[in-house]
């Protein structure tokens, strides 16, 4: 009987991790970039991480993907892989310990939405399936649709789940731009947490998401301080979220980006240089020309947390001058 196709990849890539070729820390292949690369189904991609993360060999690490664990993370006292040994066979394959498959009656909806957030974290909300979140808690597709309608209901659910993570607990902070600031930051942490979040909510089809409400009331309530009417602190709400939105979609494409082109941000940025150069040296655009050269030395650094802070500072200066013209 020919071997399935998920185990012969899983095995090549335990190959690669025996042989030292993907150290710890290195970045194993996606389930996208399985599907690809080997011609197989999502599913089946899925169900390569699976095995591997199950037998302890890699793991998943938030806006990086899917990680080779260092040899001490290897679950203790787990029952060993299927074919495998107490000593390397002879292609080369270290035995590897595997936890059995959770029993589908230890299932609830809580844990379905867990593993699914978990997968949305590590590979992108692209890579979401039921099969892909069945494969990672390793139990039949079916059993998933005991606890969820389907995948638009369960995005819903991690959505308001990953919302509600951060809270606002005890008072709030004296004066409007206090807790203007505390809302903004901590819709932004709850972004930096889960990326794929940017994706979903639009401006024009907002999500009635109680979870994501508790965050609006905080700012909300901030800009009644200030006496403004219910058009401009609605107007205002909007501008806080599209700032902390907008630039946590770039944190989401960078993952899939660097997911379909095997490049990190700094060897792509190191194959654009011969264009970028070229279009300084044209003449046509001084001021960037001049820009450039002043990044010659040191490079720029493209930290989003500090343009967070630059923007919402800038937005809330505005603001505040604004309210001191009402009044006036």
């Amino acid at each position: 009987m020919a071997e399935p196709p998920y185990l012969r990849i899983a095995a090549e890539i335990r190959g690669r991790i025996a042989d030292g070729r993907l150290r710890p820390g290195d970045r194993v292949p996606s389930t996208r970039q399985i599907a690809r690369d080997q011609g197989v189904a999502l599913a089946t991609a899925a169900k390569v991480l699976t095995l591997l993360r199950q037998e302890g060999l890699v793991h998943a690490r938030p806006r990086v993907g899917t990680v080779v664990a260092a040899p001490a993370t290897a679950a203790p006292g787990a029952t060993a892989a299927p074919g495998a040994t107490g000593t390397p066979g002879a292609t080369g394959t270290p035995a590897v310990p595997v936890d059995p498959p959770t029993p589908a009656g230890e299932m609830s909806r809580e844990r379905v939405v867990r593993a699914a957030i978990e997968l949305a974290d590590a590979e992108g909300l692209d890579a979401l399936s039921m099969r892909g979140v069945a494969a990672r808690l390793g139990v039949a597709t079916m059993t998933i649709y005991r606890h969820v309608a389907g995948k638009d209901e369960l995005v819903l659910l991690m959505a308001d789940t990953a919302f509600g993570e951060l809270g606002y607990p005890g008072e709030p902070p004296a004066g409007w731009r206090a807790r203007v600031e505390r809302g903004a930051r901590t819709l932004w942490a709850v972004h930096r947490r889960h990326p794929w979040l940017a994706q979903l909510n639009s401006l024009f089809r907002p999500l009635p998401l109680p979870n994501l409400l508790i965050h609006g009331e905080q700012l909300l309530a901030a800009f009644e301080e200030l006496g403004f009417d219910e058009t401009t602190r609605m107007d205002l709400q909007v501008v806080i979220y599209s700032h902390v939105q907008g630039l946590a979609a770039h944190l989401e494409r960078e993952v899939l980006a660097e997911a379909a082109t095997g490049l990190s941000e700094e060897q792509w940025m190191e194959t654009q240089e011969p264009a970028l150069g070229s279009i300084a040296a044209s003449g046509r655009y001084p001021a960037f020309a001049r820009l450039l050269a002043g990044f010659a030395d040191d490079g720029y650094d493209l930290d989003l947390d500090r343009l967070f802070e630059l923007g919402l500072r800038t937005l809330l200066d505005g603001l505040a001058g604004s309210a001191r013209e009402a009044r006036g």
